[in-house]
């Protein structure tokens, strides 16, 4: 399966058009801009020529696409945002519409910050335009998503859909490490904070019954469940004891009503392979998940060389592994076909393309 099909189920880009209309929102704020500084930097961000040659070097490898960040609702206002989610996914449909060899679909993007406008465009991304799920943060301007007012958007997405949901974790150096400083030094608000934010976004969404509510709900996390899967028996045996660190609050009650173990709920999520590279970290999170949730992701193109850097690590950690071809082709390709409906057929010349079932 060397150069076999490899479906990346997240990468990152930025539209010209949309890219253009962030530079311009960025000029009159100084943080957004220093972050843009970084991104002029690396062009398989935002140059789609620069994409696609970088992409040749690795045969069979395809890239579901999604937007960068940072979320829409961190660029503008509930009026404005809903216009810049309409030019995203406008942009990334247009690109699987000229290039479907190697962008065969898109993740379409939401205003969170809008619900009305959110639930609109889903509606709008997914019928109109072919998108394949939707793509939210694991908090909205700080608002956790198991806050009832978001409930609308993951049911329409699961009870309308069946689609997917990319989990993508969002913190800035505005999160503080101690609560006697302002903000988070070193970049620990990246380093640890982001696996922090994910599992802790994880563990609201169990706590807060939506997989109760929402049964068929299929969130892939970034970064193969952050903590969750190396701490798997202090969520087992740890949250099993639910309720009897905590005196203010019914938490026994609350576990009891679950139904089911917590660790039970925490395997109901997906991962991506995006963990840079790591082969016993990827070991960590098919031991946790298994081979049915886990499916090939890069977080391409934030390694140090800008692109290439993660797709040939994390194939090569994969590889390593000595997983029996099944499995493989779980990961690379056939577990992403299967959630996003997509069925592959085989050409005249033996190659796989793609057959879109249609919602």
């Amino acid at each position: 399966m060397k150069n076999g099909l490899k479906l990346d189920i997240f990468p990152h880009i930025f539209p010209q058009l949309y890219f253009e209309r962030m530079r311009a929102i960025a000029s009159s704020n100084p943080a957004l801009s220093a972050t843009i500084m970084r991104w002029m930097n690396i062009p398989v961000l935002w140059n789609l020529d620069a994409r696609m040659r970088m992409m040749k070097a690795f045969r069979g490898y395809k890239q579901i696409l999604t937007l960068s960040l940072p979320a829409i609702e961190m660029l503008a206002g509930p009026e404005e945002s809903p216009a810049l989610a309409r030019l995203a996914n406008d942009g990334m449909a247009e690109i699987v519409a000229l290039h479907p060899d190697h962008f065969p679909a898109f993740v379409a993007s939401l205003p969170m910050n809008n619900v009305p406008a959110a639930i609109e465009e889903m509606d709008r991304a997914i019928t109109r335009l072919g998108a394949k799920g939707i793509q939210v943060f694991t908090n909205v301007n700080g608002r956790p998503l198991d806050d009832p007012e978001f409930l609308p958007i993951f049911e329409r997405c699961v009870k309308k859909y069946d689609l997917p949901i990319w989990l993508h974790p969002a913190r800035t150096s505005k999160f503080a490490d101690y609560p006697t400083e302002s903000k988070s030094k070193y970049e620990i608000w990246w380093l640890f904070g982001w696996p922090y934010e994910t599992s802790a976004c994880m563990a609201r969404i169990v706590f807060s019954g939506m997989l109760q509510k929402l049964p068929g709900m299929k969130i892939i996390t970034h970064h193969l469940g952050a903590m969750a899967p190396f701490f798997d028996e202090r969520i087992g045996l740890g949250m099993d004891q639910m309720g009897l660190r905590t005196h203010d609050e019914d938490y026994i009650a609350l576990r009891k009503s679950l139904g089911r173990r917590p660790l039970d709920y925490f395997k109901m999520f997906y991962g991506d392979t995006a963990i840079n590279g790591s082969a016993p970290a990827l070991r960590c999170g098919l031991d946790f998940f298994g081979a049915d949730r886990v499916l090939f992701g890069t977080d391409c193109p934030f390694d140090p060389e800008g692109g290439p850097g993660f797709i040939r690590a994390i194939i090569r950690a994969i590889d390593s592994l000595k997983l029996s071809d099944r499995v493989r082709r779980k990961i690379y390709y056939e577990n992403a076909m299967d959630m996003l409906g997509m069925k592959l057929a085989v050409s005249p010349g033996g190659k796989p393309v793609r057959k879109a079932r249609r919602k």
